[in-house]
C-alpha cells in the first residue's frame, strides 16, 4: 500500500470548488498545450480533438478521484456507459475511475467513525483494519470483526459527500457545457435533476440497508447469487455495516473455463432480465466492483443497493415492445419500440431514417441470430459506426432518453460489457424469449 493512495477528501465547498477550478485550469493548459504543437505542426485542431486528449482524460481522472462524490460518480458513468463511442485510449483511462479513488487518512477516517459511534467507536470492535479493503465514489469499506466473532465489512462515506452532490453535478454539467462538446439547444437538466436525486438516494446508507434486505429476500432460494446481510443496530446514514463475505474481483472469471463464465454470466444476465420484466425493481449501477467471485460455490456475491430503484411500469411496458420487436425480427416495430422507450427522437427518424434503418439491419442481423451468441464478436460494431456517423455529425439530432430508460440501459449495457469481457456465449434470443414468458 502506497502512501499517496491517502488523500483527505475536500468536504468543505470552497474547498472543493477550487477543486474544480484546478481542473478546469489544467484542462484548458492543455489544450493550449496541445493546440499549439499542431498549429506547429501545421495542422487546424478543432476545440474537441483538443479536449479530447490522454493527457486531458488523465487531468480528469486524477482530480475526480480526489474529489470522489458525485463528481466521480459521474465520471465513472461516462466511463461505463460511453462503450464503442470514445477512442479506446480515452475510454481506458477514464476506466481507471472505477476504482482510482484516494482512501481516507486515519485521522479523518476516526472523525467519521466517532461522529456514528462516540469517540469510544472502538469498543465495538474486536478488530478493525484501518487500511480500506476498496474504495470508491461515496465511501470506502472495512474489515472489522465483532465480539462475537462475526466479520463485518464496514463501508464508510466520505465526509461532506452529500452534501456536495447538488453542486458538483452542476460543476460537472457547466464544464460540459464550457467545453463545447454538448450542443447548446440539448436539454440535460432534465437528466440532472434526476442524477442529483439518485445520488441523494445513494448517500443515504439506512436506505441501502432496505434495499439490501429486499434484495436478499428476492434472492433467498437462489444457488447463484450471495447477499450480504446488513448489522442494523450498528448501521447509520453515513456508516453501513453488513457480512463480511468472501470473494475474488468479478474480473478474476476471466481465467475460468468457458463453461464457468457461461454459467456466471447467464445468471447475471437472467437476473438483469428478471429485474425488468419480473420485479420491476433494478440494482441499476453494473461498475464490476460490486460483483465479487467464489470460485469454490461458484456464486456471485452481489453487493452495492445504493442504486436500486423501482422500473416504471411505461419503462417496462417499452422494453417488452422493444424486445419482441426483435425476436420477430419486426425491423418497423422496432423502429416504433426505439422511439417510444426514448433511445431514438421522431425529429432524429424524420432526419436520419435511412441511417437509422441501416444500423437496426447490422444489430438485427448479429443479434437476431439463434443458438448461442458470441459476446466477444464485436465485428458489428463497425458497421454501426459507419451509419452513425451521420446521426453523430449532426448535433441538432443529438438526443437524451428518459432518465427512467437510461438507468436501466446503463445496467443492461454494462452487464453486456462484462459478458464480452467474459467472452461468454450464452442463448440470448432463447433468454430473452424466456423471460418475457415467465413474467
Amino acid at each position: 500500500m502506497t502512501g499517496d493512495r491517502y488523500r483527505k477528501v475536500p468536504s468543505a465547498r470552497l474547498s472543493r470548488l477550487a477543486g474544480f477550478g484546478q481542473l478546469a485550469g489544467g484542462v484548458a493548459g492543455g489544450v493550449l498545450a496541445e493546440g499549439m504543437r499542431r498549429l506547429a505542426r501545421g495542422e487546424r485542431p478543432h476545440l474537441s480533438d483538443l479536449l479530447l486528449t490522454p493527457a486531458n482524460a488523465l487531468r480528469v481522472t486524477e482530480q475526480l478521484s480526489r474529489l470522489r462524490g458525485a463528481a466521480m460518480k459521474l465520471g465513472q458513468m461516462i466511463s461505463m456507459d460511453a462503450g464503442d463511442v470514445l477512442p479506446a485510449e480515452l475510454t481506458a483511462i477514464l476506466a481507471r475511475l472505477r476504482d482510482a479513488a484516494h482512501f481516507m487518512p486515519p485521522a479523518q477516517l476516526a472523525r467519521v467513525l466517532a461522529a456514528q459511534w462516540g469517540a469510544d467507536w472502538r469498543t465495538r470492535f474486536a478488530d478493525f483494519e484501518l487500511t480500506p479493503l476498496a474504495a470508491a465514489s461515496i465511501g470506502q469499506v472495512h474489515r472489522a470483526r465483532l465480539h462475537d466473532g462475526r466479520v463485518v465489512a464496514v463501508k464508510v462515506q466520505y465526509p461532506g459527500v452529500a452534501d456536495s452532490i447538488d453542486a458538483d453535478v452542476d460543476n460537472v454539467a457547466t464544464l460540459l457545457r464550457m467545453s463545447g462538446l454538448l450542443p447548446a439547444a440539448l436539454d440535460i437538466a432534465p437528466l440532472l435533476a434526476e442524477a442529483k436525486r439518485q445520488l441523494h438516494e445513494e448517500t443515504d446508507y439506512l436506505r441501502e440497508a432496505e434495499q439490501m434486505r429486499r434484495y436478499g429476500a428476492m434472492l433467498a432460494e437462489e444457488t447463484d447469487f450471495v447477499v450480504p446481510a446488513p448489522v442494523a443496530d450498528l448501521s447509520g446514514a453515513r456508516v453501513l455495516v453488513m457480512d463480511f463475505v468472501e470473494g475474488q474481483p468479478i474480473e478474476a472469471l476471466t481465467s475460468a473455463p468457458q463453461a464457468v463464465r457461461d454459467r456466471a454470466m447467464g445468471a447475471l444476465l437472467g437476473l438483469v432480465l428478471r429485474e425488468i420484466f419480473t420485479f420491476g425493481f433494478m440494482q441499476t449501477d453494473p461498475n464490476f466492483a460490486n460483483y465479487r467471485w467464489q470460485a469454490a460455490t461458484g456464486r456471485i456475491v452481489l453487493l452495492d443497493f445504493g442504486a436500486a430503484r423501482p422500473v416504471a411500469a411505461a419503462t417496462v411496458a417499452a422494453y417488452r415492445r422493444l424486445m419482441e420487436a426483435g425476436l420477430a425480427a419486426d425491423h418497423a416495430g422496432l423502429r416504433a419500440a426505439l422511439v417510444a422507450v426514448g433511445f431514438v427522437s421522431p425529429h432524429t427518424v424524420r432526419r436520419h431514417g435511412p441511417a437509422l434503418d441501416g444500423m437496426i439491419e447490422v444489430l438485427m442481423g448479429h443479434l437476431g441470430r439463434g443458438g448461442e451468441f458470441d459476446f466477444a464478436d464485436r465485428s458489428f460494431v463497425e458497421q454501426l459506426r459507419a451509419h452513425a456517423q451521420t446521426i453523430v455529425a449532426d448535433r441538432a439530432a443529438w438526443h437524451i432518453p428518459p432518465a427512467d430508460t437510461l438507468f436501466v440501459q446503463r445496467k443492461v449495457s454494462g452487464t453486456a460489457l462484462l459478458a464480452v469481457k467474459m467472452q461468454a456465449r450464452l442463448p440470448l434470443v432463447d433468454m430473452v424469449a424466456g423471460a418475457l414468458r415467465d413474467a
